[in-house]
């Protein structure tokens, strides 16, 4: 008897069509994959294997690697680097996996999360690969591991048009300029001082900052920072 696989919905078809664009410009520019799954930890070792291993001859190997075990917000924090990619595997409701995606703006890191079942909430992650199937039984089978060899298969088709996958400097305009708008850019604080000041963590580095208008914060604190001013903490 042989196993029938599913077919994959046009939705997440184009999800991942533009997941894999993504994840081979940032391997492009650099880019180390880290793969987390708190529950489900194999599948981030998995993941990692088919990066780091090329079982088609002539494929690239690139680098990534898994995390696992306990505190992983904190092992994601010190292991990635400002565009380095994050993809997870988990349930919309994991709180872990939550907290590494809100941070991750902060951090730089550039984050697909793959599950099944109710979907995350619009914006939680850069791109979201998801299976609407509720059965929990659902990771243990072969559908997850369909996700990410496609994934990976697709990323190496998109290596096959490098002038695609140039980098292209961002332009400044009058709507996103973080000099002369409105705009904050998201921050994690890495310390604080006495002086109503904090050091805070950046896409761009670190930088210190003024916390006249939050008020004292902590280390580990989420925040948005415009013209060198802590203008609002970013809660869960």
């Amino acid at each position: 008897m042989t196993a029938t696989v599913p077919a994959v919905s046009e939705t997440l078809a184009a999800d991942l069509a533009r997941a894999s664009f993504t994840l081979a410009q940032r391997f492009s520019a650099g880019a180390t994959l880290w793969c987390v799954a708190p529950a489900f930890p194999q599948h981030a070792e998995h993941i990692a294997v088919e990066f780091v291993h090329p079982v088609i001859v002539g494929k690239r190997a690139l680098p990534a690697a898994a995390l696992t075990g306990p505190d992983l917000v904190g092992q994601v924090r010190v292991s990635a680097r400002a565009g380095d990619v994050l993809v997870a595997v988990a349930d919309a409701a994991d709180a872990e996996v939550g907290s590494i995606m809100r941070r991750a703006r902060a951090w730089g890191v550039t984050t697909l999360w793959l599950g099944h079942g109710p979907r995350p909430e619009p914006g939680a992650a850069d791109h979201v690969l998801w299976l609407e199937d509720t059965d929990p039984l659902l990771p243990a089978t072969g559908q997850f591991v369909l996700l990410y060899h496609l994934l990976w298969e697709l990323t190496h088709v998109c290596f096959e048009h490098p002038g695609l996958l140039a980098a292209h400097a961002d332009e400044c305009t009058a709507d996103v300029c973080i000099t002369c708008s409105d705009e904050g850019r998201p921050a994690e604080v890495i310390g604080t001082g006495a002086d109503g000041t904090a050091t805070v963590r950046t896409p761009d580095g670190t930088e210190t900052i003024l916390t006249t208008l939050t008020g004292p914060l902590r280390p580990g604190d989420l925040v948005l920072v415009h013209a060198g001013l802590a203008i609002a903490t970013v809660e869960a």
